[in-house]
């Protein structure tokens, strides 16, 4: 079946299935250095001692797609450690170096129940992000079974390992109905893959009412090119079209972590080239939160 034309430029991720910046309290993803200065005894010496950085673990669900693989590099290039959940370890041992000390290949499958996934994220996880999406096909179950109830079960395995942070990659139309779009090509095609938009929205709401701290990033079409503008930020509800860069949107999940202007919203995002470049903290913070 030839692809349409949305899938060749750009594809959606859903087929590929508010302050000043400091660090929450919740999530310390990394310690500060500090430096403790000790004069030698009888010299005028100052020993310098610097204690080891503390590197937290994020999980990330997914980590072998288009966009997962991204948010992998760029937490580690971050200096986080990382704990990948993926489906196929032979095909995630193709993909990512085998000699990162901080990086963890995990088996771990949504689809298979929170007991499963809570074992995957273990005790050391404190950070969680979800960038699975259902592979297209035949069977029309295939974004309820990734998008809504894949998604529900990493919630539920997060309450298990108490696990309070959770950044979602969805997508912008997932509430499309009530935006007036559903007169919409892209809106009308993806659903037409198993109601794909409307699964991801059940679990938008159910991450919305689970009292866990959440990120919802909706993306517009997503381009596996480089960036070739800056991201533009605005409330749910807002966006019915636009791309941006697989590398954007990984870029904003992992800043994300860090900045509590990201706390319990949903943001949607494109990429334009006629904007001028803003803080996170700053795109973020103009988003309020519902």
């Amino acid at each position: 079946m030839a692809a349409p034309l949305f899938l060749r430029t750009p594809t959606f991720h859903t087929l590929s299935l508010n302050k000043h910046f400091t660090l929450p309290s919740t999530l310390n993803i990394k310690s500060l250095s500090i430096l403790n200065f000790a004069k030698m005894e009888g010299s005028g010496i100052v020993e310098q001692v610097q204690e080891k950085l503390s590197v937290k673990k994020v999980f990330v669900a997914g980590a072998t797609g288009s966009t997962g693989k991204r948010i992998v590099e760029q937490l580690l290039a971050k200096g986080y450690a990382v704990k990948a959940g993926v489906r196929d370890l032979d095909k995630a041992r193709t993909i990512f170096s085998s000699d990162n000390p901080s990086l963890q290949l995990v088996k771990a499958d949504v689809t298979e129940g929170s007991d499963k996934l809570a074992e995957a994220i273990g005790d050391d996880s404190e950070a969680v992000v979800c960038a699975t999406g259902f592979r297209p096909g035949w069977d029309l179950r295939a974004p309820w079974k990734v998008d809504n109830f894949g998604t529900v079960n990493l919630v539920e395995a997060c309450r298990k390992r108490n696990v309070n942070r959770f950044i979602l990659i969805s997508s912008i139309l997932v509430n499309g109905a009530a935006m007036g779009q559903l007169l919409n090509p892209i809106y009308i095609l993806l659903n037409v893959f198993g109601l794909t938009l409307v699964a991801k929205l059940k679990a938008e709401q159910y991450i919305r009412k689970s009292g866990i701290n959440y990120t919802i990033i909706r993306p517009g079409g997503l381009k596996n090119d480089p960036p070739s503008g800056n991201v533009v930020m605005e409330p749910e509800d807002t966006l019915s079209r636009g791309a941006i860069s697989r590398d954007q949107v990984a870029e904003v999940a992992v800043e994300a972590l860090a900045l509590p202007e990201a706390s319990y919203k949903v943001v949607e995002i494109i990429s334009s080239p006629d904007v001028p470049k803003r803080p996170y903290h700053d795109l973020f913070g103009s988003i309020s939160q519902r």
